[in-house]
């Protein structure tokens, strides 16, 4: 039933339409009468938080977002970096974390859909995905669910759209028992001559619909991914949309064959908030105005009213100004690939958005107000609180170092992902040089005989908590090491910012200072943020997520051929762990998941050291001088080596040294660090260098055996076989449902 422009404006329609009062004050100033059900539909759609960004613009402009290798930064659909040989990388992270907590199936799925739009718009054809997924405890009774449901959307897109997935990230905590978060990452390729923008140029030119048809799945969509959770949450189902890989194919293939005839003008996905966004936004940014006729708006819905039409979020569809001397060009190449391509308004030169329907002038406004100059707000926001006093032995040394890092290696966040990613197709394409599991996913450069590029994503939301500028920093400097750890030069970031309510002091200070610290570490490792995404109200009954600024990162191999990868090191290598020895074990895995303890500070983020070590280590892989690499993060040196084994199938012998607590030598997550192997041969020539850069290092062992042993003042051995069982188990078996995991669970702590 289609919905009348006659309705009255209530206080109770302007609430449930996400806006305050004093905005729909501003509205009323604005237009100088009261709008139309339409017109408040529209304002509802540009002035929700997830499309205007209005409490958190004034802190995202503090950020570095240039850099001699930047094209394009925050502003257009995707950042866009110089990869030189006169083509660039064009990539972003989005949310899609309300939708998939409703829908998980279609939330996820749909989440990806359109953050590969975001990248073909620009004219790359994508070649690499990546998420980054938080959910509630696994006890919790909608997590296997949700899980199973948000994985199986991510692979039946990207599987189908033909991306390969190269890596993510995997959390559980009971603060997303309320709000899972799905962070999705996209990456292409384009020529930068070639770079399609979403500003409008030219009056009188026509604007052009383009992809698939209009339905009323998703109405309302953006401003319900402004709100928080409450008991009306199942009433919110039909706000998500349903997405279509098979028309997003045809769509890509369309689309860059369009933009080669030089008919594109200017091209806008059409997103969060549809027909009403992408019109906004390309007509402000371009100081023009636009008239759009609904009639001419292809739908696969009857007596659809103009509200349903303007806010509808249905998937796989673009808008673009079209250069009108190709029309009969461009249509042709749609026809060709089954999509809609239709004439649905103009550009003008009034600073209107103007809407026609069935003959009736539905909404006239001021574009400019409606898109680039939508309200903003300084929001108070109160300094979080961070452990001062804090003494690292305070945290016990285990009773049984074996039992610790298999109870490590087995447990929830940092188990094997094998059961997620298997799920993908991680190499479609033929051009995935690592699977996912190591420290980055890396993917050859199409075309090109040597060049590579990596990508990781990062973030560690118990230490953002505990202090969100440390945390904030250390999640681009794990980026940023993950990325080195292959060999490859960091380029530049996405970051997607989920959050709680800004509305309260106490979120509105983590936001703050986590984007002041993810602004210092940009800054001081020339990693510019050149495009992101910020979730807020992640909270349900006033209980907010952990705050959790997720950084994805792009990083370039010149030659492939000099990569490192997590596992390929060889019997006899000696083990270095480079950047100083940790003790650090505040907010730690050792303490969260052998002592259950909560408490303490972040380890520091030094990000002069930070640059200085991984410099050293990116030199000495692209000159060969290392067989494998692995950053050192949660669970500390012990966790990290033996992620290595695992993935060589090969033990290791590492002697512990005396100069600090075994446990703290082993378990501390201080940053900065790496553990690399190298040749017997080589180690003393390695060591020279090492010292030479002023990096600390000690050689702590050796590649041998099938054993993972520690001596000195710890010690231990475990077969590869039971931190296999433990570390690939857990996963699968939660999956199978409560009866295996439970005896699972069981048969773990016997070989332990």
């Amino acid at each position: 039933m289609s919905i009348p422009n006659t309705i009255a404006i209530t206080p109770e329609l302007i609430e449930a339409h996400g806006l305050k009062p004093d905005e729909y004050d501003r509205i009323l100033e604005l237009i100088g009468r009261e709008p139309s059900f339409t017109e408040l539909g529209i304002f509802s759609a540009m002035w929700n938080e997830h499309c205007s960004y209005k409490s958190s613009k004034k802190w995202l402009r503090t950020l570095p977002t240039e850099g001699p290798q930047v094209i394009h930064g925050p502003g257009e659909n995707a950042g866009v970096v110089d990869i030189g040989d006169g083509q660039c990388v064009v990539f972003k992270m989005e949310s899609h974390n309300h939708p998939s907590y409703i829908e998980p199936y279609q939330g996820a799925a749909t989440g990806v859909g359109g953050i590969l739009r975001d990248v073909f718009t620009m004219g790359a054809r994508p070649i690499a995905a990546m998420n980054a997924l938080r959910f509630g405890e696994p006890d919790h009774p909608k997590t296997r669910h949700l899980l199973a449901g948000v994985v199986s959307g991510i692979g039946g897109y990207g599987n189908a759209f033909g991306v390969p997935t190269v890596g993510g990230e995997l959390e559980f905590d009971a603060r997303y028992n309320g709000n899972c978060l799905v962070n999705a990452f996209a990456a292409g390729i384009a020529d930068t001559d070639r770079i399609f923008l979403s500003k409008a140029e030219g009056v009188g030119l026509p604007i052009v619909y383009l992809g698939a048809k209009t339905g009323r799945d998703g109405v309302g969509g953006a401003t319900m991914a402004s709100a928080e959770f409450d008991d009306t949450i199942e009433e919110k189902r039909p706000t998500v949309q349903v997405g279509d890989p098979f028309t997003e194919k045809c769509l890509l293939e369309a689309c860059l064959e369009l933009m080669a005839t030089g008919a594109v003008i200017a091209i806008q996905d059409m997103g969060a908030a549809g027909l009403t966004c992408s019109a906004v936004e390309m007509g402000a940014k371009g100081d023009l105005g636009v008239r759009l006729d609904l009639d001419r708006v292809p739908v696969r819905e009857e007596m659809m009213s103009a509200y349903e039409m303007m806010l509808s979020e249905s998937q796989e569809r673009m808008l673009m100004v079209l250069d009108p001397q190709k029309r009969a060009e461009a249509e042709a190449i749609f026809v060709k690939w089954g999509l809609d391509f239709a004439i649905v308004g103009e550009t003008t030169d009034d600073l209107r958005f103007r809407v026609v329907h069935q003959g009736e002038e539905v909404a006239d406004l001021p574009i400019k107000e409606l898109g680039d100059e939508a309200p903003e707000y300084d929001r108070p926001w109160v300094e979080p609180g961070t452990y001062q006093d804090w003494d690292d032995a305070s945290v016990p040394e285990p009773d049984d170092y074996a039992g610790a890092i298999l109870a490590m290696l087995g447990s929830p966040n940092l188990c094997s992902r094998r059961w997620v990613f298997e799920q993908y197709d991680t190499l479609i394409g033929g051009n995935s040089l690592q699977r996912p599991g190591g420290d980055a996913g890396v993917v050859r450069v199409p075309g090109h005989a040597t060049k590579a590029l990596a990508f990781s994503s990062d973030v560690t939301p118990r230490y953002v908590e505990a202090d969100p500028f440390e945390g904030g920093k250390q999640a681009v400097a794990e980026c940023w090491r993950n990325i080195t750890a292959t060999g490859a030069e960091p380029l530049a970031a996405t970051d997607n910012l989920n959050f709680g309510n800004p509305e309260r002091p106490d979120i509105m200070g983590q936001l703050v200072k986590a984007i002041e610290g993810i602004g210092e570490a940009c800054s001081a490792l020339s990693f510019p943020i050149v495009s992101g995404n910020v979730s807020l109200y992640n909270e349900t009954q006033g209980e907010a997520i952990l705050p959790t600024p997720t950084i994805a990162g792009v990083g370039l191999i010149h030659d492939w051929a000099h990569m490192a990868r997590i596992g390929t090191m060889q019997d006899g290598d000696a083990v270095f762990m480079l950047g100083g020895d940790g003790t650090h074990l505040g907010q730690s895995a050792l303490a969260r998941i052998v002592h259950e303890r909560t408490d303490g500070p972040p380890p520091p983020v030094d990000l002069y050291q930070e640059k200085r070590n991984g410099d050293f280590v990116r030199s000495a892989i692209q000159n060969d001088q290392v067989t494998a690499c692995h950053d050192v993060s949660g669970g500390g040196l012990a966790v990290a080596l033996a992620e290595m084994c695992l993935a060589a199938d090969k033990g290791m012998t590492i002697e512990v040294g005396d100069t600090h607590p075994p446990h703290a030598l082993l378990f501390g997550e201080d940053q900065g660090r790496y553990v690399v192997t190298v040749p017997a041969r080589n180690a003393t020539f390695f060591a020279l260098n090492a010292e030479g850069a002023g990096v600390p290092f000690r050689r702590i062992g050796a590649v041998d055996g099938d054993q993972f042993v520690l001596t000195g003042s710890a010690n231990a051995s475990i077969s590869l076989d039971q931190m296999r069982r433990a570390h690939e188990g857990w996963l699968p078996d939660y999956m199978a449902g409560p009866a295996r995991a439970e005896a699972a669970r069981q048969e773990t702590a016997q070989c332990r």
